[in-house]
């Protein structure tokens, strides 16, 4: 983080949880979702749509910015108009803003970035990939996603080097879980992400912006790679309680924030919250609970941890992802090695959650 507070600038608009919703259903378990759920979700779309989406578009990440730079009032149906404005064989080199200078600061960044730029452009100008390319865009996209097969990426460079196809096929998708899905859901979630932005506005003006940085996030203390001087922060319903964020030109950073209530869940006319489930189910685990009782009393690291329980360190990363996705821990990237402490306000907030909603009473975010 930037020693002095960064300025922050507001934004709204239900377009980017379009975008951001088809990215966590095809992601589910990155998320805390439901897979059955998710799986239902996608299976409203059409066949042929379903399959692009399904193996395209989780390499492909949200267009945050192409989102903020639309007019107001970013909602679904005004983003695929603009979407469909744009000439199909230039709609995604547009949307992912790929003609756009990247400079973060990083000289080893900006040049991975701009070897990106330049490889996309070249396979859609000249209609072909190479061999190397795969090796580069496997190389990313394992980094940024886990283990990725290389048909995988040789797929969606085909569907690049046919770029009017591909912005075909984009759109005619996008347009489908809009109207298999999304069009309801988001009269649903529009009135939660009003209240998740007024409460974090009214916030704002009593806390640090590290302070407010920590609650909007639920438990992060942010290192380097948050600095900037100006923060966009913009509230989201599905990704909570993480947060979402891409750093834009210009010393400015998108942050999407959790703004799904305590009292509600992902899934519509489900009368269980999301985040008493998923605090209740982390803690329902033997391992999970040693791991509480250590960051009850100290901050650790994860290989710190996994000494302490003599467990392989990947297996302790796996609790403490649940831990996080609950609500239950506090991360810190302050430090060469990500550091946890429990939320102890986290943890009594579990007992009366529990308590309120067996009485049939309101839920209560914690705090």
């Amino acid at each position: 983080m930037t020693n002095s507070s960064p300025a922050i600038v507001w934004d709204f608009g239900t377009a980017y949880e379009l975008f951001i919703s088809l990215h966590v259903l095809n992601e589910p378990n990155s998320y805390g979702i439901r897979p059955s759920y998710a799986a239902s979700v996608r299976a409203r779309i059409p066949a042929a749509e379903r399959k692009f989406l399904e193996e395209f578009y989780p390499l492909l990440g949200v267009p945050l910015k192409w989102i903020h730079d639309l007019p107001a009032p970013k909602d679904a149906i005004s983003a695929l108009w603009a979407l469909k404005q744009i000439p199909a064989a230039e709609r995604m080199i547009e949307l992912y803003s790929v003609r756009d200078v990247h400079k973060s600061g990083d000289p080893e960044e900006d040049a991975k970035y701009k070897a990106y730029r330049e490889i996309l452009l070249r396979i859609a100008a000249d209609g072909k990939w190479t061999p190397a390319d795969v090796d580069f865009f496997h190389k990313l996209f394992t980094h940024k996603h886990g283990n990725i097969k290389r048909e995988a990426v040789e797929s969606a460079l085909e569907w690049w080097s046919r770029p009017a196809d591909l912005g075909d096929a984009y759109l005619a998708a996008i347009q489908s879980y809009y109207q298999a899905f999304f069009e309801e859901e988001e009269k649903r979630i529009e009135p939660a992400l009003r209240a998740g932005l007024e409460r974090a506005q009214a916030l704002s003006s009593s806390l640090s912006f590290e302070e407010l940085f920590n609650e909007l996030s639920q438990g992060l203390q942010p290192g380097d790679e948050f600095n900037a001087s100006t923060f966009i922060l913009v509230p989201i319903f599905w990704t909570t309680p993480l947060v979402f964020f891409e750093k834009f030109p210009n010393d400015t950073m998108m942050l999407g924030f959790g703004a799904r209530p305590a009292d509600m869940s992902v899934i519509p006319g489900e009368i269980v919250p999301d985040a008493l489930v998923r605090s209740l189910k982390a803690l329902a685990d033997p391992t999970r609970l040693k791991i509480m009782r250590y960051l009850t009393s100290e901050n650790l690291a994860p290989s710190e941890i996994a000494r302490k329980l003599q467990l392989r360190p990947p297996t302790v990363t796996h609790h403490l992802r649940e831990l996080r996705l609950a609500g239950l821990v506090e991360l810190s990237l302050l430090h060469e090695e990500n550091r946890y402490t429990a939320r102890t306000q986290a943890l009594e907030a579990v007992y009366q959650n529990l308590t309120a909603f067996l009485e049939g009473e309101p839920v209560k975010k914690i705090t």
